[in-house]
């Protein structure tokens, strides 16, 4: 049981498949109760975002300008700028909301990952983006269990 736990741990920290993906392995394939996994997930999901705030910008400029990686580093970090300035714009004051929602809608880019790169390169606080992250996972969480749970199909046969 402990190494199914350490499996959903673990798979919530990959980029990209980070707590949307380990949902559902843990409750749906590996058959673990949905509360206990749900906690493991978040807490999975949020070990990357400190160092990733701290150091993805740093690494990224330093990569920028080297011969294999330049290009790809530049490109992110270029990507990034743009979209989170695009995001700035659109969002205004609300910045930590749309971060919040950003993170917190579980579809493929969106996660905790992204969105703490996007604070970062936004000079977003990091207690603020963290708060706004954290949350952001929670409700994606949330989310993915009901759905892995399948509440979503059940409301939807209910009102079919």
């Amino acid at each position: 049981m402990v190494l199914k736990y350490l499996a959903v741990f673990f798979v919530s920290m990959v980029p990209i498949v980070e707590l949307r993906g380990a949902v559902p392995i843990g409750t749906g394939f590996m058959g673990l109760p949905w509360l206990p996994t749900l906690i493991v997930c978040v807490i999975g999901n949020m070990v990357p975002v400190p160092f990733i705030y701290f150091f993805a910008r740093k690494i990224l400029v330093w990569g920028s300008d080297k011969r294999f990686i330049g290009k790809f580093f530049k490109w992110c970090l270029e990507k990034g700028e743009k979209g989170g300035k695009k995001l700035q714009e659109k969002a205004g004051r609300g910045l930590f909301l749309a971060l919040l929602l950003f993170v917190g809608i579980p579809i493929p880019g969106t996660g905790a990952w992204t969105g703490t790169l996007a604070a970062s390169l936004l000079n977003m606080g990091f207690k603020r983006s963290v708060v706004a992250v954290i949350l952001g996972v929670l409700l994606a969480g949330i989310i993915m269990t009901l759905g892995t749970l399948g509440v979503f199909s059940a409301i939807t046969s209910i009102f079919s």
